[in-house]
């Protein structure tokens, strides 16, 4: 089964009978359009300026962003919502290099992203020009594939091969060198189609083995991950598997997919994962993979469910399954919702044993997700009681983005995703990721409750793209979880060098008055008593004045949510 995108006819003769002519930078931007693409997020630069002049009448929303790291995690978050990759663009040199950061999220994160990075001029190569860098041997190790229009007639062409690279397999990002004087010359306008993308599928093999495996075990379980679902997919896997009483855990900072809510849903599984959820990869009897593997992070290091007696199922596009660990019983090579089309035609009778091990397993994470007291303490700020005020407004489809930090936790454990990619965040443990995904998040969902939860060293590495969310109108909540330090890192300092504090404090700025100078609503908040009434004020400036709000809450140090 292939998916083929839509492409909107162009013109490719004049009334004369000539080929009409375009520069290979319009080219490009015509080619984006034709293959869907919405939004593209720049930091500009004269390299590209041709391809900048294409989006000037175009149907594609440009994003100018003021640093290029937000920038391409912008777009790395668009990827992760779409079933198309998110694009970013930024300049030769310095840019390229700023931009490195949101490469590697995508690369780890299985996320499809094209970046195109402006070169200098195609004459002046070799010769230590200003801002010369080499393209390949910077991205290389990084992406899935670095090409460079070295021939403006093949414009179109490399695009479309960039964005079937992007999807095709397992997702990851790509990276395209436009040197500026190549993208100015005039070619013809015809386009490049999209090439269709291969999504797999169960064989008959593969289904009785599957359905083999299944009638065999007493304790099976389903681990979900990955950017390659749809919402419909996610929704058949949801009631396949409350029909036949199976548990489903989410792979770390992807919940979501089997909702908060469903009695299926066991809790994540990842770094500062709930110990029993932690357990249930040993003492399940058939574990099965859709859309990811079980890698570094959920086997805790390459050291859980290592045993070559286990049985393992690997559901992935990617037949080389990099990134595995473990032993493999049988790889189905299929995308999630083409797996999930054929797994819903498995019928097989419910056991008794397995209602009891997905209710026990369900009751704990109950346990571990149920909120705390809404009721203010005496003392100071505490996120336990800003999440339990905020969750209580949220509405089904809301969603949550994250950076990297102890502060994530919180969301981890108490935010209630009840939607596929309602929690966006980067799983290469990148800090500085929350606001500009949240941004994102807003300008793609603009009629939905975005909440970020960001640390006080994280914020600070793109909090400035607060000015790009007043620009173009997102609005999202951010909480900034003050505590004075780098948490996590101070956490691993205190298991291994206990009383020795070192290079982990922080002194921070008025964060709130930053939201306010950026243009949003800002609040400061240090007492406890104070977290409802500044909830409540920050959502009503996000629903009256439209615009982003921000709560600074100052908490005390070693305070985690588990």
């Amino acid at each position: 089964m292939t998916k083929a995108l839509a492409i909107q006819p162009q013109p490719t003769h004049t009334a004369l009978g000539t080929q009409a002519q375009k520069s290979a930078g319009h080219v490009i931007v015509d080619t984006l359009v034709a293959h869907g693409i919405k939004r593209t997020h720049v930091v500009p630069g004269e390299s590209f300026l041709d391809v900048l002049d294409g989006l000037h009448n175009s149907s594609i929303e440009t994003i100018v962003c003021r640093h290029e790291g937000g920038a391409t995690y912008m777009a790395e978050a668009d990827g992760k919502m779409n079933q198309l990759p998110g694009v970013a663009m930024v300049t030769r040199g310095p840019g390229a290099a700023n931009a490195h950061v949101g490469l590697h999220t995508a690369w780890q994160d299985s996320t499809p992203m094209v970046l195109f990075v402006g070169l200098i001029p195609f004459a002046h190569r070799d010769r230590e020009a200003f801002q010369e860098f080499d393209i390949k041997a910077w991205f290389d190790t990084g992406a899935k594939r670095v090409m460079v229009l070295d021939h403006a007639e093949r414009a179109s062409e490399i695009v479309a091969e960039a964005m079937f690279a992007a999807m095709n397999g397992r997702p990851g990002p790509v990276v395209v060198g436009l040197p500026e004087d190549v993208i100015r010359q005039q070619i013809p306008s015809e386009l490049h189609p999209p090439i269709p993308v291969a999504t797999g599928g169960m064989t008959t093999m593969d289904s009785d083995a599957l359905t083999a495996a299944l009638t065999s075990s007493s304790k099976p379980l389903f681990v979900t991950g990955g950017n390659d679902w749809t919402q419909e997919g996610a929704d058949q896997f949801t009631a396949w598997l409350e029909k036949h009483h199976i548990p489903a855990a989410a792979e770390w900072r992807t919940q979501g997919t089997v909702p908060f809510d469903s009695p299926s849903y066991v809790g994540p599984i990842g770094y500062g994962r709930p110990r029993p959820t932690y357990d249930l990869l040993e003492e399940t009897d058939l574990l099965v993979f859709v859309g990811t593997v079980p890698g570094d992070v959920i086997t805790d290091g390459f050291l859980c469910r290592q045993d070559w007696s286990k049985k393992n199922f690997l559901v992935t596009i990617d037949p080389s399954l990099r990134g595995r660990s473990g032993p493999v019983s049988h790889q189905i090579v299929a995308k999630p919702d083409v797996f999930v089309r054929d797994l819903t035609k498995i019928e097989l009778p419910v056991k008794e044993e397995w209602k009891l091990w997905t209710a026990r397993m369900r009751g704990e994470q109950e346990t571990f997700a149920a909120l705390p007291s809404a009721t203010p303490t005496d003392g100071p700020a505490r996120m336990d009681t800003l999440m339990a005020n905020l969750v209580a407004t949220l509405p089904k489809d809301a969603v949550v983005t994250l950076g990297a930090g102890e502060h994530t936790n919180w969301a981890h454990r108490y935010f209630p995703t009840q939607r596929y990619a309602s929690m966006i965040s980067a799983r290469n443990g990148s800090m500085g990721y929350s606001i500009p995904s949240a941004i994102a998040a807003s300008l793609e969902y603009p009629g939905r409750r975005v909440v970020t939860i960001a640390g006080d060293g994280e914020f600070l590495m793109n909090g400035q793209e607060l000015a790009t969310a007043a620009q173009y109108g997102a609005t999202p909540l951010v909480v900034v979880m003050d505590n004075q330090e780098y948490g996590t890192i101070r956490t691993h300092q205190e298991r291994h060098y206990p009383e020795r504090i070192s290079g982990t404090q922080l002194k921070n700025p008025e964060f709130a008055l930053m939201a306010q100078a950026f243009g949003g609503f800002g609040i400061k908040v240090e007492r406890d008593a104070d977290v409802p009434a500044a909830i409540d004020a920050a959502l009503r400036a996000i629903d009256e004045d439209k615009v982003f709000a921000l709560i600074h809450l100052i908490v005390e140090q070693r305070v985690k949510a588990y």
